[in-house]
C-alpha cells in the first residue's frame, strides 16, 4: 500500500484489499501482510496460499469428542469446499525448496481433491473409525462459543482464528477446487479420508 492508497476513503482502501480485510483473523491478516512486504522487498518469493487444511483442529481435535457418540458436530452447514492435506502442501513446498527458479514470484492456490459437505466428511469419520458417525450441523457462533473459546481459553489468537474460518466456510467462502497441486506434482491431492487415515489424534481414536 502506498502512502496515497493508505491515505484514500475506506471504501478505496478496502476495494485494494479485497473487500473482506475486516473479516479477516489475525493471522490471514498476518500472511496478507507478509506477502506484500516481500513483493515489496525484491527478495525472491513463492507464495503458496492453501485452503483450509484436513488436519485444522476444527476437524480433528475439537470435533472428536463428539464423535464418541456417534456424531460429527460441526458448524459449516450444507456448504462444501475441499480441505487439503498437509502432506500435499509439505510435499509441493519441499519440490519448490529443491529448484525453486521456476516458481519465484509466482502464487499457487492449493485445494483437495473432492468437494464435501459435513454429511461427506461423516462418511470418512465412519470408514476411518469403523464405525456410523452422523453429521450434526450446528449454529457457527454456538460452536464457536462451545468449542473454540472453551478450549483455545489460553490463545485468543488462535480461538479468533479458528472461529473466522467457520463464519468464512458459513457463507461459502472456500468452494471451488483448483488443479495446481496436481500439476506441480504430477499426482491428484490426497482425499479427506486419507488424510484422517494417518492422523495420529484420528489413528489413536480407531485404535481405541
Amino acid at each position: 500500500m502506498t502512502f496515497d492508497d493508505m491515505t484514500a476513503p475506506e471504501g478505496e482502501r478496502r476495494a485494494r484489499l479485497g473487500g473482506l480485510v475486516a473479516n479477516w483473523s489475525p493471522p490471514q491478516r498476518a500472511h496478507w501482510v507478509a506477502e506484500q512486504v516481500l513483493e515489496w522487498s525484491g527478495v525472491p518469493t513463492v507464495n503458496i496460499q492453501a485452503a483450509f487444511f484436513v488436519e485444522n483442529p476444527i476437524m480433528t481435535w475439537l470435533a472428536l469428542g463428539s464423535l464418541a457418540d456417534g456424531e460429527l458436530r460441526l458448524p459449516f452447514g450444507d456448504h462444501r469446499f475441499a480441505p487439503i492435506a498437509g502432506y500435499d502442501v509439505a510435499e509441493l513446498c519441499a519440490k519448490i525448496l529443491v529448484d525453486p527458479a521456476p516458481h519465484i514470484s509466482k502464487s499457487y492456490a492449493l485445494t483437495g481433491p473432492e468437494m464435501k459437505d459435513g454429511h461427506g466428511f461423516a462418511e470418512d469419520f465412519a470408514a476411518v473409525l469403523g464405525s456410523p458417525v452422523t453429521y450434526v450441523p450446528e449454529d457457527i457462533e454456538t460452536w464457536n462459543k462451545t468449542y473454540a473459546d472453551t478450549h483455545m481459553a489460553a490463545y485468543p489468537h488462535i480461538a479468533e482464528h479458528l472461529k473466522t474460518l467457520n463464519r468464512i466456510i458459513g457463507r461459502g467462502g472456500y468452494g471451488g477446487i483448483t488443479d495446481e497441486l496436481e500439476t506441480l506434482l504430477g499426482r491428484p491431492p490426497k482425499t479427506v479420508r486419507w488424510a484422517l487415515e494417518n492422523h495420529p489424534r484420528i489413528r489413536k481414536m480407531a485404535a481405541a
